[in-house]
């Protein structure tokens, strides 16, 4: 008998991630859904943002459960779309996932299966725990605006290679290659940042390469730009990657794997609830792997914020 057999599943489903898995794999998922007897309603996201809106009007007539089948945007827009509404507590809805994009990294974090059939099982199981989420203030063109984020945001370096990815994206392609190529392109041509970061009040100032917070350990494909992040201490974990050679910097691309990155030298490891990041000249923003604005930029950790089904804590 299923253990969730009496949970109603609100699936969102992004029929482009994945160069259009979300569309042609649909039915094998669904299957499995059935073959769970698990009670689940189906949406198709048609634009980018879609996400968040379908995620607020579902809550608004009831959901409590969303599985997201996409990728980490996807599951992006869903977070925005519970923490912008005003119907029930973040804590009150319960996210599930199956992993369809290329980088999967916050289904990684919790230990999610990449094939269907794992992925559907862990749904049925529904084995929960809360997550801490963030939010970031930052600069647009058109004002300030306000995002938030359920495992990694990134400034100055990272957040360009983002930039440069999802524009490949948006033409059909993406795969870990992309990211990777894109990381060492944009890395010819980045410059350092002069940055002031306030961490709970107390200020670190540096000459800067890439700034990474954390509440997930993964990014970018199985990178560990943040490799001690805990998803429900209440705390982001900040990486600083200070000024350094080119060369030097292609020689510390292991360290993103394996998890030593905070031993070199030029890397500041820290934690903190509240940060503030400002700069000269600007620099720019992503979150989850979405490209946003630029500094002046406030993150605000949200302890305990919305239940994960997992399968298990990495």
């Amino acid at each position: 008998m299923p253990v969730s057999e009496d949970i109603n599943w609100f699936v969102i489903v992004n029929p482009n991630a994945g160069r259009r898995r979300g569309y042609r794999d649909w039915p094998v998922i669904e299957a499995l859904f059935r073959s769970y007897g698990l009670p689940f309603e189906v949406v198709f996201t048609e634009s980018r943002g879609h996400a968040t809106d379908i995620t607020r009007e579902a809550i608004a007539r009831g959901v409590r459960n969303i599985a997201v089948a996409g990728g980490d945007g996807t599951m992006n827009e869903v977070v925005n779309g519970i923490f912008t509404q005003s119907e029930v507590r973040s804590e009150s809805i319960t996210l599930g996932m199956i992993t369809i994009g290329t980088g999967n990294d916050w289904g990684r974090m919790f230990d999610i299966p990449s094939d269907y059939k794992g992925a559907v099982a862990v749904l049925n199981k529904y084995r929960r725990s809360l997550t801490d989420a963030g939010v970031a203030e930052y600069d647009t063109a058109g004002g300030r605006e306000r995002r938030y984020f359920i495992n990694i945001a990134g400034l100055g370096f990272d957040a360009v290679v983002v930039r440069r990815t999802n524009r490949v994206k948006d033409r059909g392609r993406s795969s870990k290659a992309v990211y990777l190529y894109n990381l060492l392109r944009s890395l010819l041509f980045y410059r350092h940042t002069h940055t002031d970061v306030i961490i709970d009040g107390r200020l670190i100032s540096n000459e800067t390469f890439t700034i990474s917070l954390g509440i997930g350990k993964y990014s970018g494909g199985g990178m560990k730009q943040t490799p001690n992040a805990v998803h429900d201490d209440g705390l982001f974990d900040i990486t600083i990657i200070k000024r350094m050679r080119k060369g030097e910097i292609i020689r510390s691309l292991r360290r993103l794997y394996d998890g030593t990155i905070l031993d070199h030298p030029k890397i500041e490891g820290h934690t903190g609830r509240h940060i503030i990041v400002k700069s000269r000249p600007p620099i720019h923003l992503e979150a989850d792997g979405e490209t946003l604005g630029y500094s002046p930029i406030e993150f605000s950790i949200i302890p305990s914020a919305v239940n994960v089904v997992h399968n298990g804590i990495k």
